[in-house]
């Protein structure tokens, strides 16, 4: 069985200090620059009307300048920024994982390429509920609660 090498959690490691480092230091020498990311991965907040969003491929091209490069920011696993969008110019925080970050641009050179894919853990978007509650919603668990009583 052959691993993968660009998928291991260790490239993965390096590649998100990678990236991390090198927006870091463009912000530190203020240059502006712009990344392609994978655009399932990214979250908008807030939502972004839809013939918006479907108007995206499936990478998507954000230059990283003006108000957009000023309000940007790294934090933890992600790259935030805030931008305006369509002809209304709609405004939304856009958060990025890192590694979703596929290329990232200094006028036109490519000076960071990434082939690892985010390790993203679905958001849970229902309450966690407690165990009776649960056992409750069946039907047939009411029943067997009826009977014991």
């Amino acid at each position: 069985m052959t691993t993968n090498l660009f998928q291991t959690s260790q490239y993965r490691a390096l590649m998100k200090e990678h990236l991390t480092k090198t927006i870091i230091y463009l912000f530190e020498k203020n240059r502006e620059f712009a990344i392609a990311c994978e655009t399932q991965y990214i979250t908008f907040e807030p939502e972004l009307p839809s013939d918006i969003k479907e108007s995206f491929n499936e990478t998507v091209l954000f230059v990283i300048s003006g108000y957009t490069y000023e309000s940007a920011k790294v934090e933890e696993d992600y790259f935030l920024f805030e931008a305006g969008f369509g002809s209304d110019n709609f405004g939304s925080t856009v958060q990025v994982p890192l590694l979703a970050i596929k290329q990232l641009f200094v006028g036109e050179h490519p000076i960071v390429i990434n082939l690892a894919e985010p390790a993203i853990v679905p958001k849970q978007t229902d309450k966690v509920k407690n165990s009776m509650e649960a056992l409750l919603n069946n039907p047939e668990n009411k029943k067997l609660l009826k009977k014991k009583q």
